[in-house]
């Protein structure tokens, strides 16, 4: 699969290949290059597992380092206890944790975790519900009755301190905290505001008040979408 993606879009290697989602799934030969049976493939919508364990996968992520396809591997959407098996066996490390991380879902103890192991911890969805308000009805129903990032108090405290806008001042607040970020916009103009964000910083109480926003809520949860729902976060 790897070895398919590379070659089709002509690169000469892949800096990060990861697992997308701690849970192995029956593989159906792809028309599109990607596993299907998530949420937005209609022609398999009922997802099946398969008996893989994470050592196999991992090991055979290992196998694409050792033939030059990739750079580094790393997961996604992993707790802890996955990270604690993986270190166990792991030949190559894993180089990136990737999280849904915003102040609804902090997650301190995953990503102080993350930073004793040395992986480095890459956020998505960091504007929390905003990220989710496009997408289909049932990624979208943790978002009801719930108020925008951008409108808590101490997201717009620090904004109109900074002169700066909420969404750089929450991407400032990941930054700060050690965290990469890779926010998602169709807009030429929040693009370059995305970018303009490591010119300043917030102070401390603003960090801890944003941090305080925590609710343990995550909107990217397989348990609570699918049709066959996948309990990973249980």
């Amino acid at each position: 699969m790897a070895k398919a993606q590379n070659e089709a879009w002509g690169l000469d290697y892949i800096d990060l290949y990861l697992i997308h989602f701690p849970v192995p799934l029956e593989f159906i030969e792809p028309e599109k290059l990607r596993y299907p049976g998530w949420w937005m493939d209609a022609d398999h919508n009922e997802i099946q597992r398969a008996n893989v364990s994470t050592q196999e996968t991992w090991q055979a992520l290992e196998e694409i380092v050792d033939s030059g396809i990739a750079k580094s591997i790393g997961i996604s959407n992993a707790q802890a206890q996955t990270i604690y098996d993986i270190t166990t066996y792991a030949k190559h490390p894993i180089s990136s944790l990737q999280i849904e991380h915003h102040p609804y879902l902090v997650q301190p103890d995953l990503i102080e975790l993350a930073k004793e192991q040395k992986i480095v911890v890459t956020a998505y969805s960091s504007f929390g519900p905003q990220s989710f308000l496009e997408l289909p009805e049932a990624f979208r129903k943790r978002t009801n009755n719930l108020s925008s990032l951008f409108d808590a108090e101490p997201v717009k405290k620090a904004a109109e301190r900074l002169d700066k806008t909420p969404a750089q001042v929450l991407l400032r607040w990941a930054t700060q905290r050690d965290i990469a970020v890779i926010p998602k916009s169709n807009n030429v103009n929040r693009l370059k505001q995305n970018l303009e964000v490591t010119d300043f910083d917030l102070k401390k109480e603003e960090i801890e008040a944003i941090s305080a926003l925590d609710k343990g809520l995550r909107f990217n949860d397989p348990g609570f979408y699918l049709h066959k729902p996948l309990r990973i976060f249980a």
